[in-house]
């Protein structure tokens, strides 16, 4: 049965991070709005593309303009059955904007299923929805993580974990376990 998605984004979110699970979940059959706070439907975010190049951190380049589908002063969380938070440099900004975190806290309060890569886990940590979970995130995030009463998972980079209705990853290389197990909480079956 399709689901209805919401997909929460800002500029310079990472690029594979919200155009992967974006595309793989309508593949599926899911609807899917990706929306912006202080952007409506049919504006654009900046992306950025990070990429693991050997040096102490990732590297960062300009990525693609991911159009958004639907306005963020429009949408009513209640209407969604998940959401989706990709990583990049989005969630550092995001969690310090108003109506942010109650949107994130709406879908923990009413456990509905929740996805998180990279970065995302510190809008997961601002929100104060993680305490006693298991949240993998980037690994610059642990700290956050565990401030914010979680168990960090110190996970590869291509792995995923879920606890709960909460399917969390440390990047963009884990989007295979990260989506298959997202789709596993969603009860998304897939018919070969």
């Amino acid at each position: 049965m399709s689901k209805k998605l919401l997909l929460l984004a800002g500029d310079y979110v990472e690029d594979y991070e919200i155009m992967v699970p974006f595309q793989a979940l309508l593949a599926v059959g899911h609807q899917v709005h990706a929306v912006c706070p202080g952007k409506k439907a049919g504006d654009h975010v900046l992306t950025a593309i990070h990429d693991f190049e050997g040096a102490q951190t990732y590297s960062e380049k300009p990525g693609h303009r991911f159009t958004l589908n639907a306005s963020f002063d429009e949408i009513r969380p209640q209407d969604y059955d998940a959401l989706v938070i990709p990583g990049g440099r989005a969630p550092e900004y995001l969690r310090t904007v108003a109506g942010v975190l109650p949107l994130i806290q709406h879908f923990s309060q009413a456990d509905k299923p929740i996805a998180a890569i990279c970065h995302g886990a510190q809008l997961l940590a601002a929100a104060g929805i993680i305490r006693g979970k298991r949240v993998s995130a980037y690994p610059a995030c642990a700290a956050e993580v565990e401030l914010a009463g979680a168990s960090y998972a110190d996970i590869p980079v291509d792995q995923a974990v879920t606890d709960g209705r909460l399917v969390t990853a440390p990047a963009w290389p884990a989007h295979p376990a990260w989506i298959a197990q997202f789709l596993t909480v969603l009860d998304t079956r897939i018919s070969h």
